[in-house]
């Protein structure tokens, strides 16, 4: 479907140059002399290169349906990541590099949501935080408080994120997975 370029939001799924992309981020300028444009950066859905385009607000590009999924993540390897489709079971590949630093986050038995262009899984959004457990840690120092600052630890998926100094190896933590980011400490 065809829809004016100042319309183009993050997360939609545009054909270009016989290509699919995935927009990332836009930035709509306004220079004082001239008309409007775009500038969008996106990702090409198949091979994961970055580029930027820019448009005039009033030209149009193609924007592709896309259908959403839940899916169960099952294992991967070096190069692909195996799922299974939740209504018909059907199992399907996708390359790693497509999740890009965000592989670290899934784990056996994970719900997400595939997005699919024209029958391919071209997207994986992964739950909003996950449990971890803390592998490495400076250790506790008596009478530091919460509102100092805050400390490297290394999780068990291979990650580091800041923690507060109170936590220590072995406990478990909610991880905020877009932001790389401590959320709290694991009630449960």
């Amino acid at each position: 479907m065809k829809i004016q370029a100042n319309t183009i939001r993050p997360g939609f799924i545009i054909e270009h140059n016989s290509r699919q992309w995935g927009v990332l981020k836009i930035q709509l300028i306004q220079p004082g002399k001239g008309g409007a444009f775009i500038q969008v950066e996106m990702r090409d859905i198949r091979t994961g290169n970055k580029t930027n385009e820019r448009w005039r607000t009033q030209d149009t590009v193609e924007k592709l349906s896309v259908e959403e999924k839940e899916c169960t993540y099952l294992f991967g390897d070096e190069a692909t990541l195996t799922f299974m489709d939740g209504e018909n079971f059907e199992q399907f590949v996708m390359p790693r590099e497509m999740l890009g630093d965000q592989v670290a986050f899934l784990q056996d038995g994970m719900v997400v949501t595939v997005d699919f262009v024209e029958g391919s899984p071209v997207s994986v959004t992964l739950p909003a935080t996950v449990v971890l457990t803390v592998v490495e840690a400076d250790p506790v120092v008596k009478g530091q408080t919460a509102a100092a600052s805050y400390k490297p630890a290394k999780l068990e998926n291979g990650l580091r994120v800041m923690v507060p100094p109170f936590l220590a190896v072995g406990e478990k933590i909610v991880v905020n997975t877009s932001e790389i980011a401590y959320v709290e400490r694991f009630k449960g």
